[in-house]
């Protein structure tokens, strides 16, 4: 798979995160989009204990952290080359702090999608599908063989669908296998090319 694909879509295309776009991360995660605080360091943290105490300052210090230290953790989708989607996913044993959560047993073969970010102006038009679609391709390819997914169940605002929303999996060939009832796991088995 070539390093700058295309989505099938003219003047669409998804890349995964590496240096060379390590700043289109930031201009995703901004507070013009409503997503300048987090930057994709929910799971990387050890506890949610003060979580929401975080700073913008701390959050954005962790996610440098983690890239110089080589967690190219995910893909941005471009719309004509500007930044507008980010899905976070990586193996999913790297986050104790999720696995411990929902209580899955160590599997260094299972992937998780963890998080999807959508600029608000291009939301409701297929981006987090399209990148998630884009992404079970890749990591096929990159010899994974299974990919989980922890979506909130049922309506809810915007702001609580970081984790993706479940039809959206579902459609895409996931089933529920654990979790609660209102935040399933969600699996599907890859098959590797």
């Amino acid at each position: 798979m070539s390093d700058s694909p295309t989505t099938g879509r003219e003047g669409m295309r998804v890349e995964r995160i590496g240096p060379a776009n390590r700043s289109d991360f930031f201009r995703i995660h901004s507070p013009e989009n409503g997503e300048g605080w987090c930057c994709c360091t929910a799971w990387w943290v050890a506890t949610w204990d003060g979580w929401g105490e975080r700073t913008a300052e701390e959050n954005r210090a962790l996610r440098e952290q983690l890239f110089d230290r080589g967690e190219w953790d995910g893909y941005l989708f471009y719309a004509y080359d500007e930044p507008v989607g980010w899905c976070q996913v990586g193996p999913r044993d790297r986050l104790t702090k999720l696995s411990a959560q929902f209580e899955r047993p160590p599997d260094p073969g299972t992937w998780a999608v963890t998080c999807f970010v959508v600029a608000p102006r291009v939301r409701r038009r297929g981006i987090a599908r399209a990148l998630l679609e884009y992404v079970l391709l890749d990591l096929a390819i990159r010899g994974a063989r299974r990919v989980e997914a922890y979506p909130r169940r049922g309506a809810a605002e915007p702001g609580a669908m970081w984790t993706g929303p479940e039809a959206m999996f579902l459609d895409a060939g996931f089933v529920a296998v654990a979790g609660t009832e209102d935040r399933p796991v969600l699996i599907r088995d890859l098959i590797v090319r």
